[in-house]
Parts: structure tokens; C-alpha cells; sequence
């Protein structure tokens, strides 16, 4: 269990109603493009999320190229510092490097490090009350999952909603 919180963010963020009074506005990181390795479980992570999402009644998320360049910056990011949370480069909040990417109503954020499977990371998520409400809104329509794995070969998940 202690693995487990340390994997996946404490608390999982809702788009808070001050985001948008951010002074300082990061634009997303420059992340390379995705190995194919990353890219599939990125498709994978997309594919089980949507599983999740009609076994409970949601509609299936459409994978947003938006949201995915947000999420795909941010895992880049805590790969390369080695840093695991939701605030990112330069202070900026998930509502931020959404929105820097053109995409104007982000939803929630999940993220996870560690895992070496799509399979376990969306099963870590579906068991960690916060990550699972994010997964089954079903008032999010648009999904973007960034993975990207550091040098020393840990997988640094992103997992980017939009309304």
C-alpha cells in the first residue's frame, strides 16, 4: 500500500476555479517525440481507461493531440528532474499547461511513476479514490496520456482530461 501512495498522487486536482489567475503561465516542455515504446502505452493506458469508463456507463474519451502534448510535457519534465507532482516547470499547474496548448477547458489530472505496464498503472488509478472520480466523469469528453521514460528507465505517467 505504501508503494502504491508513493506511486500515485496524494490527492488527485480538479480544474479549481482560480486557475486561470495564474500570473506566471508555463508553456508546455519541449518533449521529444514518443518512442514507439512510450507510444503504446500511451494507446494502451487510452484504450483501458475507455474500458473502465463504459463498464460504468461514460461515454468513451476521444484522445485529445492537445491534451496529450500537455500530458506528454509534464511526464518529460518529472523524468528529467526526477520530480513526482502536479506542479510542474516554473510552478505551473495542469490547468496551465493545458490551457498553453491551446486547449481551453481542462478537467483533471492523473499521475503515476513506476509502473511497467498500461495495465497496472490504469489498475492503480481505478483503486485510489481520487484517480478512479477523474477516470469516471463522465462529464469529460477528451483524454491525453503522456508517458515518457527517464534514463535510468522508470516510466513517468501524465494523464490529461479536458470537458
Amino acid at each position: 500500500m505504501r508503494q502504491l501512495l508513493r506511486r500515485l498522487a496524494v490527492t488527485a486536482l480538479l480544474a479549481p476555479a482560480a486557475a486561470g489567475a495564474m500570473t506566471m503561465i508555463a508553456t508546455p516542455a519541449e518533449a521529444a517525440p514518443a518512442k514507439a515504446s512510450e507510444q503504446a502505452l500511451q494507446t494502451e493506458v487510452n484504450r483501458l481507461t475507455n474500458i473502465e469508463r463504459t463498464r460504468q456507463g461514460c461515454a468513451a474519451l476521444k484522445v485529445n493531440a492537445q491534451l496529450t502534448t500537455a500530458a506528454r510535457g509534464h511526464s518529460e519534465w518529472m523524468a528529467r528532474t526526477g520530480t513526482f507532482a502536479h506542479t510542474g516547470s516554473g510552478g505551473s499547474s495542469f490547468v496551465a499547461r493545458v490551457r498553453a496548448t491551446g486547449y481551453g477547458q481542462p478537467s483533471a489530472e492523473n499521475i503515476a511513476w513506476g509502473y511497467q505496464t498500461a495495465a497496472s498503472v490504469v489498475e492503480g488509478w481505478m483503486r485510489s479514490p481520487g484517480h478512479r472520480e477523474n477516470i469516471l466523469n463522465c462529464k469529460s469528453k477528451s483524454v491525453g496520456v503522456g508517458v515518457v521514460v527517464s534514463a535510468n528507465g522508470t516510466p513517468y505517467y501524465t494523464q490529461d482530461f479536458g470537458y
